[in-house]
């Protein structure tokens, strides 16, 4: 007989011999249900594992090759790959017409409503390639977490989300997507104010090879740190608009970027990109500092290292503050100001030249 048993039966011995007169004891809460763990392997359906997946669970997607589109639309689910060897890809088309997020051409869809947001839903150590939209978009998440997740070779946006807040976009590789890497804004298809995301975080990512490393777009209370970008055609984009209130509160600190001269066309919005560190265009009170950009070159009107720009509608950018950051090889220069916005300042950064002269 071991100890905890020997214990158990003294305590058991010591309950039934105070009496039957004692009073019954309070009934305690119901024990909770463990968290399921639903492996999935290839050929298997993983959405049918999500759809029977209860907050908490997770969806374990063994390793080997997916052809299809995922729509998580339930709080608390973690749908995890093996790491890089559980790649989901599109469906065949014949597939497509009964997911709508397939037939919307994204591969992992976290979809949350306006009234109810999901909370706590996490992806993570997966790779999603080759659909013609998006490889993963969430909207009207709480505390989302992509961690460790590959997007690549997608038509649009690598990582995408709207309209939700607390997000956490941490050690993820989106490279040779067809716009931002990772895009993050308040919506896509209204016009509204900057919302505030009380703390998303995109941190230690690194971008690689498409149109623009990280957009922030019409947001406020965000922070981009310690991720490397290179090949882009531009790193970052902090955009803003006339809407109010206007975007900006975000911190853009010890990034490295580098090299970022793929040549990009213009387009409706848009003029053509090549060259371009960290671009700020209708952004207010952020916080640019302790970056490493090095080597951004391109003859766009957004080339340079840190440029700010005034945004497509002609709002400028205020109160923007750009400091110790270290930049190197950056033309046509380092620093460069179009903008005619009012309070930005430039204190501390190591560099040899701006456009206008003196901001070094």
């Amino acid at each position: 007989m071991t100890k905890c048993h020997a214990l158990y039966l003294a305590c058991t011995a010591a309950i039934v011999g105070t009496g039957l007169g004692a009073a019954p004891a309070a009934a305690g809460p119901a024990p909770r249900a463990p968290h399921a763990i639903r492996v999935v392997l290839p050929g298997q359906s993983i959405q049918k594992a999500v759809d029977a997946a209860a907050p908490g669970d997770t969806v374990f997607l063994t390793p080997g090759l997916y052809r299809e589109s995922v729509t998580i639309a339930k709080s608390g689910v973690t749908l995890r790959g093996a790491g890089h060897d559980t790649v989901l890809q599109p469906a065949p088309a014949k597939n497509k017409a009964a997911n709508t997020c397939a037939a919307e051409g994204n591969g992992i869809c976290v979809t949350g409503t306006k009234d109810h947001k999901l909370r706590g839903v996490t992806l993570t150590s997966l790779t999603v390639s080759g659909f013609t939209k998006n490889g993963v978009y969430a909207t009207a998440t709480d505390r989302l977490t992509v961690r460790n997740v590959t997007a690549e070779k997608n038509g649009v946006w690598g990582i995408a989300t709207e309209a939700s807040v607390r997000t956490l976009l941490r050690g993820n590789t989106a490279r040779a997507n067809g716009d931002a890497g990772l895009f993050l804004a308040n919506t896509v298809k209204e016009e509204q104010g900057a919302t505030d995301t009380r703390g998303t975080r995109v941190l230690d990512n690194r971008l690689e090879g498409n149109r623009i490393g990280v957009t922030v777009r019409r947001l406020r209370e965000l922070t981009v740190a310690g991720n490397t970008m290179t090949g882009n055609c531009a790193a970052v984009f902090v955009v803003g608009d006339e809407n109010k209130p206007k975007a900006g509160h975000v911190t853009v600190r010890d990034n490295r970027i580098t090299r970022n001269n793929k040549s990009c066309p213009k387009t409706a919005r848009l003029d053509a990109l090549q060259g371009s560190g960290i671009v700020l265009t209708g952004a207010e009170d952020s916080v640019i500092t302790r970056n490493v950009i090095t080597d951004n070159v391109g003859g766009s009107p957004l080339s340079g290292g840190i440029v700010l720009f005034k945004s497509f509608v002609g709002t400028t950018s205020e109160r923007n503050r750009i400091s110790d950051n270290v930049l190197r090889g950056n033309s046509p220069a380092d620093l460069v100001v179009t903008d005619t916005g009012k309070g930005n300042t430039f204190k501390g950064n190591s560099c040899k030249a701006s456009k206008p002269a003196g901001l070094c």
